[in-house]
């Protein structure tokens, strides 16, 4: 029997065991040599220095400390970094790419409890749950005018801005609904757009014609406050905006004075700041739906992290390329 390569796990070691349940690290261990107890922090940790000369496979995670390229040389084996999250912007060195060395990220498998999340909130936002939640605890009765309200499931239009893995998911999740889903995203054009099954449109149209926007779009700088005052006050009285991407994709001083008008409602699962301080109005107005950043995995999700990861390493060891390959010269526009 041939012997497996080396591995090592760069992953908080609280995860390790959600990511890596039984049946997933007994797949893995079949791959590779890991050993599960190992952990890294601090990949200058004297008691590394021999196992670091001899890993192939590193998994990495939340937790792991930043691959610069002095790492790098600790790693001369290295053909792969396998990370059992989403983005690597910050964790990994251009010189991983420049070195040769595969990227995969489970980013994919992270996407659809994100996906998930969205859904669920656009379908209780075109019911206006929360509101109605609202007035049933104050009143202990109904709210009349239930059957004549303008809300509702039947037809509205949702945007989505950013079809990124996330967007995409939640676009596909949509479609056994009764919505009619508008995309603005500067790299999607008609064509494509059509294949999967929305128009595409501008940033403007889709913000002045959609009762829920949902955003979906990657941070860097030329998408900051890509939703600013003038481009908030463009969404219609009693329009949804969601907002599971980044919070510094919205002006949160302009979304707070919107708010606060009681014009437009939001969910945001982030925000900017993240965490918000105890004073912030977005965590007391009625109009506003906060969760601290949970939209991703937890609990049992990570699992899916895992077993993508596992995956990919079989597709390796196969000589098939990875299904999830990070490639430098995109990330400037991917999360």
């Amino acid at each position: 029997m041939p012997m497996r390569p080396t591995a090592l796990f760069a992953v908080d070691d609280r995860n390790l065991p959600l990511l890596f349940p039984p049946d997933v690290l007994a797949r893995l261990t079949e791959l590779v040599d890991i050993d599960p107890t190992i952990t890294v922090t601090d990949f200058a940790a004297p008691a590394l220095a021999g196992r670091l000369a001899e890993v192939e496979f590193l998994v990495t995670g939340w937790g792991c400390p930043p691959i610069t390229p002095d790492v790098l040389d600790a790693l001369p084996r290295l053909r792969a970094i396998l990370h059992t999250a989403g983005t690597v912007k910050k964790l990994l060195s251009p010189a991983v790419w420049e070195r040769g060395i595969t990227v995969s990220t489970a980013a994919d498998a992270n996407a659809l409890p994100v996906a998930e999340y969205t859904l669920g909130m656009i379908l209780l936002c075109g019911k206006d749950v929360f509101a109605l939640r609202d007035a049933y605890r104050e009143t202990g009765a109904p709210p009349r005018g239930l059957v004549v309200r303008d809300f509702g499931n039947a037809g509205p239009r949702v945007g989505i801005i950013g079809a990124s893995r996330i967007g995409r998911r939640v676009i596909e999740l949509l479609r056994p609904f009764d919505h009619r889903v508008l995309l603005h995203d500067p790299y999607v054009d008609e064509d494509e757009a059509r294949a999967l099954g929305v128009r595409a449109v501008s940033l403007e149209e889709l913000l002045t014609s959609c009762a829920i926007v949902s955003v979906h779009a990657p941070a860097t700088p030329e998408t900051r406050h890509l939703l600013d005052a003038e481009r908030l006050a463009l969404m219609p009285d009693g329009a949804v905006l969601i907002n599971t991407a980044r919070g510094s994709l919205v002006d949160t001083e302009a979304l707070v004075k919107e708010l606060t008008t009681g014009r437009l409602r939001a969910v945001l699962d982030v925000t900017e700041p993240e965490p918000l301080p105890a004073d912030s109005p977005l965590l007391r107005l009625p109009n506003v739906f906060v969760t601290p950043h949970v939209a991703g995995s937890l609990g049992n999700e990570l699992r899916r992290l895992g077993l993508s990861m596992v995956d990919e390493i079989e597709r390796l060891l196969d000589g098939s390329p990875p299904r999830h390959r990070v490639v430098l010269g995109e990330l400037d526009r991917t999360a």
